[in-house]
C-alpha cells in the first residue's frame, strides 16, 4: 500500500488541490449504511410501505445533496407540490 501511495501521490492528494473532487468516491456506500444502521438500530421497519416511504425520501435527499441543492429546501417544495427533478439528458 505505501508504494502505491508514493507511486500514485498525484491521485491520492487530488482532493486537497481540487475542491470538484471529492475525499471519498463512495458515495452510493454512503447512502446504503443510513438505511443499514436504520434497521439494526430500530430493529428494521414496522410494513413495507414505511420502508418504502422511507427509501422514497433518503433518496430524494441524496439525489438533491448531490445536485448541490439545500435538502430541507427541497423537502419543503416537494410537500407544497412542486417536487424538484433533475434535468434529463440526452
Amino acid at each position: 500500500m505505501a508504494l502505491r501511495l508514493r507511486d500514485r501521490k498525484d491521485e491520492v492528494l487530488r482532493s486537497a488541490t481540487d475542491v470538484a473532487v471529492a475525499f471519498s468516491n463512495n458515495r452510493a456506500e454512503q447512502d446504503t449504511r443510513v438505511i443499514k444502521t436504520k434497521t439494526e438500530v430500530s430493529g428494521g421497519f414496522r410494513t413495507l410501505k414505511g420502508a418504502q416511504a422511507f427509501l422514497v425520501i433518503r433518496g430524494n435527499i441524496s439525489a438533491v445533496r448531490k445536485n448541490g441543492l439545500c435538502a430541507s429546501q427541497s423537502l419543503y417544495d416537494a410537500l407544497l407540490g412542486s417536487p424538484w427533478t433533475p434535468a434529463l439528458t440526452n
